[in-house]
C-alpha cells in the first residue's frame, strides 16, 4: 500500500499542476506565434493591394506616368516581400528560442499595444543567474499577436457531496454506512479541448485530480483489518465518530457535449460555453496514495481521538466511470469506482459518489 504524508502529497500535487500549467502556457505562446506567421503574408498582401490602388489612382489622375507607376508598383512589391521574409525570420527565431530555453518570454509594448521588444530566456530577471536574449523591432502596423483559434481551455475543478458503497448482494438502502456522514471531496485541474475544427459540440475534458472518499459506519462499528480481510466490528465503547478515508490521485477523461456561442472577427475565433448546457461521460484511473481511519470516543471520562494510518487492504489501483450535467461551470456530478474498495474481501464493495462539481476558469 502506498502511503504519503499530507504535506508531501500537497507538494507533489502542486508541482504537477505548476508543471502542467507552465507547459500549457509555453505551448499557447508558441501556437500564437505560429498563427501570427499565417497572418503576416495576408496582411502584407492586403497592404500591397492598397498601395497599388493608390498608385493606379495617381496614374489615372495624371500625377505620374505609366512608366513611373510601374516602377513604384515594383518597389512596393519588393518592400512587402522583404517585410514578409524578415518578419517570418523574427518569429521563427523567437519560436526556436522558446523551445530551446524553456519558453520564458517577456514582451514589451508601447501605449498603443504594438510589440516593440521580445525577450526570450530562462531564470529570473532579478537574479544574477538570469539569461535573457532580446530581439528588438518596431512596426507601427504590427499589433500584438493573438491566438486566432483557441481550441483548449483550462479550469480548476472542485467537487463535493455524499459518498457510500454498493455491496454485492445488497441494495444501496441496506448499506452499513451513514448516508449523510459519508462524504467525498475532489480537487484538481482540467483541460477542455474541442474535438472538431469547425464545431464545438463535442469536447474532451481531461486533467489531474485528488479524490478523498469517506465512509462512516453505522451502529457503533469501525473497520478492522484481519489478514487479507477488512470487516466491520462493534467498538467496545460508544463512538462519537468513526470514519475511513481513502485518498486517490487520478487522471479523469470525459467526452463532453453541449452547445456554445460562436464569435469570429478578423483576429480571432472563439467558442464560449458560458451559460450553456453541458453533459459529460467518461472515467478515471489512478492510484490510492493513502488510507486512514479516525475514531472519536470517551473512555474513563477522557475524550480520545485516534488516527490510524494503515492500508486496511484497500485497492492500490483505482479506476471507475463518471458523469456530470449542468449549466456553465455548475454541474451535478456522480462517479463510481469499478475497482473494489477492499481488494481481497470475500464480498465486494465499490465506492459511489453523488454531488456538485464546479469548473472554475
Amino acid at each position: 500500500m502506498l502511503t504519503i504524508t499530507r504535506v508531501t502529497l500537497t507538494f507533489i500535487f502542486l508541482l504537477l499542476v505548476q508543471g502542467l500549467f507552465a507547459q500549457e502556457e509555453v505551448q499557447r505562446k508558441i501556437d500564437s506565434l505560429q498563427q501570427r506567421k499565417e497572418q503576416i503574408s495576408l496582411q502584407e498582401k492586403e497592404a500591397l493591394k492598397k498601395e497599388v490602388e493608390a498608385i493606379m489612382m495617381r496614374q489615372k489622375d495624371g500625377e505620374i506616368s505609366a512608366e513611373e507607376a510601374q516602377k513604384l508598383k515594383e518597389e512596393a512589391a519588393r518592400k512587402r516581400a522583404l517585410n514578409i521574409e524578415n518578419k517570418l525570420a523574427i518569429l521563427d527565431n523567437t519560436i526556436a528560442l522558446m523551445q530551446r530555453n524553456g519558453g520564458v518570454v517577456n514582451v514589451e509594448q508601447d501605449s498603443s499595444h504594438y510589440v516593440t521588444k521580445i525577450e526570450i530566456g530562462w531564470g529570473h530577471r532579478d537574479t544574477d543567474h538570469s539569461r535573457i536574449f532580446g530581439v528588438r523591432y518596431s512596426d507601427r502596423k504590427e499589433p500584438k499577436p493573438v491566438v486566432y483559434d483557441r481550441r483548449t481551455y483550462s479550469d480548476m475543478v472542485l467537487a463535493f457531496g455524499i459518498n457510500n458503497a454498493i455491496i454485492d448482494g445488497q441494495s444501496l438502502g441496506d448499506s452499513p454506512y451513514e448516508l449523510g456522514g459519508s462524504r467525498f471531496f475532489e480537487l484538481g485541474v482540467s483541460w477542455r479541448t474541442r474535438v472538431f475544427k469547425n464545431s464545438n459540440f463535442m469536447r474532451i475534458n481531461y486533467g489531474l485530480s485528488l479524490q478523498f472518499n469517506g465512509l462512516q459506519p453505522k451502529d457503533n462499528q469501525y473497520f478492522v483489518a484481519d489478514g487479507p480481510e477488512t470487516t466491520l466490528e462493534t467498538f467496545d465503547v460508544d463512538l462519537r465518530k468513526a470514519k475511513l478515508r481513502m485518498d486517490n490521485l487520478v487522471v479523469p477523461v470525459y467526452f463532453e457535449f453541449g452547445p456554445s456561442k460562436f464569435t469570429k472577427t478578423d483576429t480571432r475565433i472563439r467558442y464560449s460555453i458560458r451559460n450553456q448546457f453541458r453533459i459529460g461521460f467518461g472515467g478515471y484511473t489512478g492510484f490510492n496514495i493513502g488510507t486512514r481511519q479516525k475514531l472519536k470516543y470517551d473512555r474513563n471520562g477522557e475524550r480520545v481521538k485516534d488516527k490510524l494510518k494503515r492500508g486496511y487492504n484497500t485497492s492500490d489501483f483505482i479506476y471507475g466511470i463518471g458523469a456530470y450535467v449542468g449549466i456553465d461551470g455548475v454541474l451535478l456530478y456522480t462517479k463510481y469506482d469499478l475497482n473494489p474498495i477492499f481488494q481481497d474481501a470475500s464480498i465486494r464493495q465499490r465506492n459511489i459518489s453523488f454531488g456538485l462539481r464546479f469548473d472554475m476558469d
